[in-house]
């Protein structure tokens, strides 16, 4: 890392610890020795990135945190680099992990907001247009005005959608991203007790809910709370439990939490999809007094009524099938009807449709890569990472650090005119797990389905270390570490 950005990163760490009364030698001693306290220089590795002379253009589809990052990376890596984002969003960089610190009043809106513009590397051309047409067959994309870009190699890190259109009653048939144009969702998400994290506004929006119904539980009134987590992938899938965690701890901390009723209702069967953080949160659930319904899909919402309404579904045996020697099964769902005061919604997502329809897409929409070398599976000069790209894990900013290093080494090696692949994804993911203002448990994990901590510290304990990560230095070292490509 260059100097500069090095002292501009540990300033803005140093801000933030000033701010709350903590010396830098007080906070490094809170993060521990050795690798912790490396984390106060914002975690950037200080690799030497081996310069490379091949030649080619590059497009890169998406200009938020995975296509900008690769972007630096490829501009810090190729001596005669022919760098090109496509990209329409005036805020596509912003930091969206930060959103859910925002839905619980731990952080301003606008502590979140960063300008595509601002991160930009030196000599990447930015075209600020939707890609809407993808020919890989002749390895051109079209913009929205109807420009053709060509390209030698293409890499897509888009983003996803969110889908709020597939809840019925909300009224909504737009799809909207995390950064752009929300008028329509905004009109019912942020209303009424509906809230939603996962768009910059209705992070604002959900707070101002929040403390809504932290005032009515207050005042002696009975509330309920209710959190749901869908029937597709999503990013960020720790996100639905951290708001409500988050608000458990502001309702216990206006001595309300006493007259309030929360409870999470996913679609699928467990907390989470690694048993160790599993248990653990179960337990911290059971601890808290925080209630949970298995296999709840949130199919519709009455506004009005204040009124949410599930699939449940469950399997039951069925006949027994004397050939094969087994009871078959047979699925069972019924429509059951949630009232509630206070509703955090966390919407169907989807793939683009611009990109699910296209040749590079899938019939589930995402982009079909090998999950390890992150190259297409039928275009070998077409990449894919972060929320586009169909992994079996991977929706989350961690993920997309550890991704975009994998494709510009695969790409220039590529480039290079080398047949075999050197880098492989191997499926990290990373998920700060809020659990209360000041604790945060910091699961981390692999395609092995098992914790991989970075730390020698037990990965399922809550630990105030982990907030100080998550609140002062995740942000310096995404924006400063990552979008400088080092990181």
């Amino acid at each position: 890392m260059d100097k500069k950005t090095m002292k501009d990163s540990i300033d803005l760490i140093d801000a933030h610890f000033k701010n709350e009364g903590i010396s830098r030698r007080e906070a490094i001693k809170l993060f521990g020795v050795g690798g912790a306290a490396a984390l106060m220089a914002t975690g950037a590795t200080t690799e030497v990135q081996a310069s490379s002379s091949a030649t080619g253009k590059i497009v890169i589809i998406g200009g938020g945190l995975a296509g900008m990052s690769t972007a630096a990376r490829f501009s810090n890596t190729l001596d005669n680099a022919d760098i090109t984002v496509i990209e329409p969003g005036d805020m596509a960089t912003s930091y969206q992990p930060g959103q859910t610190l925002v839905g619980g009043g731990i952080w301003e809106g606008s502590a979140v907001d960063y300008k595509t513009d601002d991160f930009v590397p030196s000599g990447v051309t930015l075209i600020k247009e939707k890609a809407v047409e993808f020919d890989p067959d002749n390895n051109t994309v079209t913009t929205a005005s109807g420009k053709k870009v060509g390209y030698d190699y293409l890499v897509v890190a888009a983003g996803l959608k969110l889908d709020f259109g597939k809840i019925e009653g909300l009224g909504i048939t737009e799809t909207i991203t995390t950064r752009g144009d929300d008028t329509a969702v905004r009109k019912v998400v942020g209303k009424n007790g509906i809230s939603s994290i996962y768009f910059a506004n209705g992070a604002i929006d959900t707070w101002t809910n929040m403390q809504k119904f932290i005032a009515d539980a207050k005042s002696g009134k009975k509330v309920k709370g209710v959190f749901t987590h869908p029937n597709t992938p999503i990013k960020c899938g720790g996100a639905p439990k951290k708001i409500m965690y988050l608000t458990d701890a502001r309702l216990r901390e206006a001595g309300a939490r006493e007259n309030a009723e929360l409870t999470f209702y996913p679609n699928g069967s467990k907390m989470f999809g690694v048993a160790e953080y599993h248990n653990a949160i179960q337990r911290q659930f059971e601890t808290r007094d925080m209630k949970w319904n298995y296999r709840h899909n949130l199919v519709g919402v009455d506004a009005d009524k204040k009124m949410a309404t599930f699939d449940r579904h469950w399997k039951e045996k069925g006949a027994y099938d004397e050939d094969l020697e087994e009871f078959s099964i047979v699925p069972r769902s019924e429509k059951i009807e949630v009232p509630y005061d206070f509703l955090h919604i966390t919407p169907p997502m989807k793939a683009a449709e611009e990109i699910a329809n296209s040749p590079i897409g899938s019939s589930k929409g995402w982009v079909p890569v090998d999950k390890e070398s992150l190259q297409h599976v039928k275009y070998p000069n077409v990449f894919a990472l972060g929320d586009i790209a169909a992994v079996p894990m991977g929706k989350t900013g961690g993920s997309a650090r550890k991704q975009y290093k994998v494709v510009v080494d695969n790409i220039v090696t590529m480039m290079e005119g080398k047949s075999e692949l050197p880098s492989k994804y191997a499926g990290y993911t990373v998920c700060p797990l809020i659990t209360s203002i000041g604790t945060v448990m910091l699961a981390e994990f692999n395609w092995t389905k098992k914790p991989t901590p970075s730390f020698p510290l037990d990965p399922t304990q809550e630990r105030y270390i982990w907030w100080l990560l998550k609140v002062y230095a995740l942000k310096p070292m995404t924006q400063y570490g990552m979008l400088s490509g080092r990181a």
